[in-house]
Protein backbone atom coordinates (compact mmCIF):
# COMPACT_ATOMS: atom_id res chain seq x y z
CA UNK A 1 0.00 0.00 0.00
CA UNK A 2 1.27 3.06 -0.79
CA UNK A 3 1.40 6.11 1.82
CA UNK A 4 1.20 9.67 2.05
CA UNK A 5 1.66 11.84 5.21
CA UNK A 6 0.80 15.58 4.84
CA UNK A 7 0.79 17.15 8.21
CA UNK A 8 -0.42 20.74 8.13
CA UNK A 9 1.82 23.86 9.30
CA UNK A 10 3.79 21.88 11.48
CA UNK A 11 6.82 19.09 11.01
CA UNK A 12 5.49 15.74 12.29
CA UNK A 13 7.94 13.43 14.17
CA UNK A 14 9.80 10.27 12.99
CA UNK A 15 7.90 8.06 15.52
CA UNK A 16 4.30 9.38 14.74
CA UNK A 17 4.82 8.54 10.89
CA UNK A 18 6.15 5.08 11.83
CA UNK A 19 2.95 5.07 14.51
CA UNK A 20 0.52 6.02 11.51
CA UNK A 21 2.48 3.79 9.18
CA UNK A 22 2.34 0.55 11.69
CA UNK A 23 -1.91 1.39 12.03
CA UNK A 24 -2.64 1.59 8.78
CA UNK A 25 -0.74 -0.98 7.44
CA UNK A 26 -2.38 -3.26 9.63
CA UNK A 27 -5.43 -2.41 7.80
CA UNK A 28 -4.33 -4.92 5.01
CA UNK A 29 -5.61 -7.80 6.76
CA UNK A 30 -9.36 -7.07 6.47
CA UNK A 31 -8.34 -5.92 3.28
CA UNK A 32 -5.28 -7.41 1.05
CA UNK A 33 -6.44 -4.88 -1.82
CA UNK A 34 -5.95 -1.40 -0.19
CA UNK A 35 -4.11 0.58 -3.31
CA UNK A 36 -3.31 3.53 -0.96
CA UNK A 37 -3.50 5.60 1.95
CA UNK A 38 -3.49 9.95 2.09
CA UNK A 39 -3.27 11.31 5.46
CA UNK A 40 -3.90 14.67 7.05
CA UNK A 41 -2.30 15.65 10.14
CA UNK A 42 -3.92 19.46 11.18
CA UNK A 43 -3.61 21.21 14.33
CA UNK A 44 -6.88 23.06 14.90
CA UNK A 45 -6.89 26.50 17.03
CA UNK A 46 -4.28 26.43 19.45
CA UNK A 47 -6.45 27.17 22.74
CA UNK A 48 -8.40 24.11 22.56
CA UNK A 49 -7.56 20.90 24.58
CA UNK A 50 -8.73 18.19 21.25
CA UNK A 51 -6.84 20.61 18.81
CA UNK A 52 -5.15 17.51 17.07
CA UNK A 53 -6.90 16.38 13.79
CA UNK A 54 -6.67 13.18 11.66
CA UNK A 55 -7.74 12.67 8.69
CA UNK A 56 -7.50 9.65 6.49
CA UNK A 57 -8.24 8.59 2.62
CA UNK A 58 -8.09 5.04 1.92
CA UNK A 59 -8.34 3.81 -1.45
CA UNK A 60 -9.66 0.30 -2.24
CA UNK A 61 -10.90 -1.33 -5.47
CA UNK A 62 -14.08 0.93 -6.39
CA UNK A 63 -14.43 3.27 -3.36
CA UNK A 64 -12.80 5.49 -1.43
CA UNK A 65 -12.72 5.24 2.42
CA UNK A 66 -12.77 8.35 4.41
CA UNK A 67 -12.40 8.91 8.02
CA UNK A 68 -12.25 11.94 10.45
CA UNK A 69 -11.26 12.11 14.43
CA UNK A 70 -10.36 15.20 16.52
CA UNK A 71 -8.44 14.13 19.81
CA UNK A 72 -5.85 15.18 22.14
CA UNK A 73 -2.84 13.82 20.21
CA UNK A 74 -2.38 12.62 16.83
CA UNK A 75 -1.98 9.34 17.85
CA UNK A 76 -5.30 8.96 19.31
CA UNK A 77 -6.69 10.60 16.29
CA UNK A 78 -5.62 7.83 13.83
CA UNK A 79 -6.02 5.32 16.20
CA UNK A 80 -9.68 6.17 16.24
CA UNK A 81 -9.63 6.99 12.49
CA UNK A 82 -7.93 3.52 11.02
CA UNK A 83 -10.81 1.77 13.47
CA UNK A 84 -13.45 3.47 12.07
CA UNK A 85 -11.84 2.72 8.40
CA UNK A 86 -11.55 -1.04 9.86
CA UNK A 87 -15.23 -0.62 10.36
CA UNK A 88 -15.51 0.76 6.71
CA UNK A 89 -13.76 -2.15 5.07
CA UNK A 90 -15.56 -5.04 7.09
CA UNK A 91 -18.94 -3.40 6.22
CA UNK A 92 -18.31 -3.39 3.00
CA UNK A 93 -16.85 -7.02 2.58
CA UNK A 94 -19.96 -8.13 4.48
CA UNK A 95 -22.26 -6.41 1.42
CA UNK A 96 -20.09 -8.71 -1.41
Amino acid sequence: METQIHSIHFKADQKLLDFIHDKLNKLELFNQHVISAEVYLRLDKDKEKENKITEIKLLVPGKELFAKRQCKSFEEAADEAVDALKKQIIKEKEKH
